[in-house]
């Protein structure tokens, strides 16, 4: 992602305890990211900060929508998404993201970019099986959808032949 100020967070001159932030992530913000997954995107990302004098402490927690298109008829939908990420950031003296609950940043590091955590939380609440919810409850009327049941309807049993004389001598031979 190119660096946007926009979720750089300056800790350092935060006071001790609880600080709220709010985003509001659209198609721009993955656009910047190069990923194309998304049509359009509506998430509120909601992260409260807690510093402490050692470490800080961050909950983010996400809800909206994001349209995608379905798996299965290829239509557009909004698919609601929830979720939730910690974060506990330690300092010491190299910068260390190895964990994924914790990250060590240098005693120097006076700023924080929260991009990409938001990034991967939207990415990871999202479903890997997109299923329009009309599909679901068979309210869906789409060209894809009555062309598989035009074939669904158009496949007929075809057997051998063979096997159907085959099969009528075991139904005469149980009567």
């Amino acid at each position: 992602m190119k660096n946007s100020k926009e979720y750089v967070i300056l800790f350092k001159g935060l006071k001790t305890g609880n600080h709220p932030f709010e985003y509001n992530i659209s198609k721009k913000f993955f656009d910047s990211f190069s990923y194309d997954d998304f049509i359009e995107t509506n998430v509120k990302v909601s992260l409260t900060l807690i510093k402490k004098d050692t470490l800080l402490e961050l909950f983010f927690k996400i809800q909206g929508t994001v349209q995608v298109n379905c798996d299965v008829s290829g239509e557009e939908f909004d698919q609601p998404i929830n979720g939730e990420l910690n974060l506990i950031v330690q300092f010491d003296e190299k910068y260390n993201n190895d964990d994924e609950m914790v990250l060590i940043l240098p005693h120097h590091e006076y700023e924080l970019d929260v991009s990409q955590y938001i990034y991967e939380i939207i990415i990871l609440s999202t479903p890997t099986k997109r299923v329009h919810p009309g599909i679901i409850n068979g309210t869906l009327q789409s060209d894809t959808i009555n062309k598989l049941e035009e074939y669904k309807s158009n496949k007929k049993e075809k057997t051998d032949p063979r096997w159907d004389e085959l099969k009528k001598l075991l139904t005469d031979k149980n009567t």
